[in-house]
């Protein structure tokens, strides 16, 4: 059906939004839903997974009527319409379907309505003429109808249901689950994690996700004892980062695949009489129950470091970038870099990514560099950093130091090298 076809993101997160999160406060703790894995829940989402079936190759807009006629007037409808956004954002693609992108076809058709005046049988031969034309231009078969369907297609509403991944019933209640604990962590201020003993290997990619989703991590432990790690949440960045949270949410998942762990989150609310800021704690652990959907092993590539990683083989150099990179004990700590750079020579480098921060963060990063006593190590910070204000002095950080924009070049990691 048509030649233009575009997937489009469904509100750009797997995890539900703050307004269908459902968080009961007591006392000074706070408590998410969780649905239980009985014969009505697995009804509830049997009934919705089948609805989304029924609706492949249908718009978006024809989903959303279905979906709200079947919420009613249930007390329930939140937890159906939490239920519907995971089945959007996670196992359902949605397309943009047209003859040409649709701002290209509104051009084309309004270019042609303007040569006549306005009627049903001038639109008729208008739209036949240009179908006519594309089907010669794109080489296949355009017809009226789909010209017609296309006009607005980019419209959220007429997005079409392309393709859709059942899960099971569980697999759906287990990824509500742990999507409603995932929403604690937007307000979070800090989260305490202690990763108690357990197998190495498991440390390894617990710390490989925290590089991962750039999380402000101070870690203090070592392999035989365990490790502690403070997380800064996003309400304490200068300005509270939606990003930041969804990005801490994301570590969750993680967490599940390491066999012994606690934490402790403290949160920033507000009292719901006097609406006064105030501090709750979430505690969660190894026993909690909830089922990840990240396959064991293998953390996905953050953007900033799959450009990098990407682009380096296009570089005529000697230099071999390494993304396998042990971890660099610190007394009391550890470093984990996100590239080692090696030459044939014997050199070798560590490329360390500076991402979200706050001045106290910064200071404490480059702390930790000075204990590391590592003098091969390069920093790449964003120019967006604003380190006077950090109270940092460049000149003294015991790294080489490149700055980048949007995107770490490859080049210019080379030229600090060379340098």
């Amino acid at each position: 059906m048509g030649c233009c076809h575009r997937a489009v993101t469904q509100g750009g997160r797997l995890t539900l939004p703050s307004d269908l999160l459902i968080h009961r406060p007591q006392g000074e703790s706070i408590h998410p839903k969780r649905l239980a894995l009985n014969a009505e829940n697995r009804a509830i989402a049997a009934t919705l997974i089948d609805l989304f079936q029924q609706h492949r190759g249908e718009t978006q807009g024809t989903l959303n009527q279905h979906l709200q006629a079947l919420e009613g007037e249930a007390t329930d409808y939140r937890i159906k319409r939490g239920l519907a956004h995971i089945l959007k954002s996670s196992f359902s693609t949605f397309e943009v379907v047209s003859p040409l992108e649709p701002a290209m076809l509104r051009e084309r058709v309004f270019a042609i309505a303007r040569q006549t005046v306005p009627s049903p049988h001038h639109t008729r031969q208008h739209l036949s003429a240009l179908a006519q034309h594309l089907s010669q231009e794109l080489d296949t078969e355009i017809t009226a109808d789909q010209i017609r369907q296309g006009l607005y297609a980019d419209l959220k509403e007429n997005h079409i249901l392309t393709a859709f991944e059942p899960p099971t019933p569980d697999a759906l209640l287990h990824r509500y689950n742990l999507s409603q604990v995932q929403g604690i962590f937007y307000k979070a201020s800090a989260v305490v994690l202690n990763l108690h003993r357990n197998d190495p290997g498991e440390y390894k990619l617990m710390f490989r996700y925290l590089k991962l989703f750039r999380l402000m991590a101070y870690i203090e432990g070592d392999a035989d004892h365990g490790f502690t790690i403070t997380i800064d949440g996003p309400t304490s960045l200068f300005k509270p980062s939606t990003r930041y949270g969804l990005d801490m949410a994301k570590l969750l998942p993680a967490l599940l695949h390491v066999t012994r762990w606690s934490l402790v989150a403290t949160l920033h609310s507000r009292d719901s009489y006097s609406k006064q800021p105030r501090d709750r704690r979430f505690t969660l652990d190894s026993d909690c129950g909830l089922v990840s959907h990240y396959p064991p092993g293998k953390p996905y590539d953050s953007l900033l470091e799959e450009s990098f990683a990407n682009r380096w083989p296009h570089t005529k150099t000697e230099w071999r970038l390494e993304r396998e990179v042990d971890l660099i004990p610190i007394p009391g700590s550890v470093m984990i870099p996100d590239f080692r750079l090696v030459h044939p020579d014997g050199r070798s480098f560590l490329l360390e990514i500076v991402g979200y921060w706050r001045p106290d963060y910064l200071r404490k990063k480059i702390a930790q560099v000075r204990r590391a006593h590592c003098d091969r190590l390069i920093l790449a910070i964003s120019e967006r950093l604003n380190l006077e204000k950090a109270g940092i002095d460049v000149q003294a950080v015991p790294a080489r130091v490149i700055w980048f924009k949007d995107k770490l070049s490859p080049k210019a990691v080379l030229d600090c090298l060379d340098g």
